[in-house]
């Protein structure tokens, strides 16, 4: 690769964009925390000689809230990898921009700087040689 091209204001359109979407993640944490015991409990309970035994969670609700452990483990993780990827391609286009400006500066620098001019024949010596 010879070169970079990175269109700073595209890099933030699409972080922009990217972080509205995982905004969704927190929210779906929240509402299957908020949701998740509700329907434990609407999917009924362990019924013992035609007893339901109170407060005693069947094998669906059992099996949401394995699906909830391990799920919630997984969004979270999610979540913090898409923070981190998010904050890491900000933190390099930051750097990109930094250093067209070092560049910048660098060339408008050089450019500005009395030019040397070294004439044929000149040092000191007579006659130019």
């Amino acid at each position: 690769m010879t070169g970079w091209d990175i269109s700073p204001s595209g890099v933030q359109r699409v972080l922009t964009e990217t972080a509205q979407a995982a905004e969704s993640l927190g929210t779906v944490d929240e509402a299957l925390q908020e949701n998740l015991p509700s329907a434990a409990a609407s999917a009924g309970t362990i019924q013992q000689g035609g007893v339901e035994k109170s407060g005693v969670t069947g094998p669906v609700g059992s099996a949401l809230a394995e699906f909830f452990n391990a799920y919630a483990k997984k969004l979270k993780y999610v979540a913090v990898r898409t923070s981190n990827s998010l904050d890491g391609a900000a933190t390099a286009t930051n750097a990109y921009v930094r250093g067209d400006l070092e560049m910048a500066a660098q060339a408008q620098a050089s450019a500005l700087k009395e030019p040397k001019i070294d004439l044929p024949g000149g040092g000191g010596q007579q006659g130019g040689r």
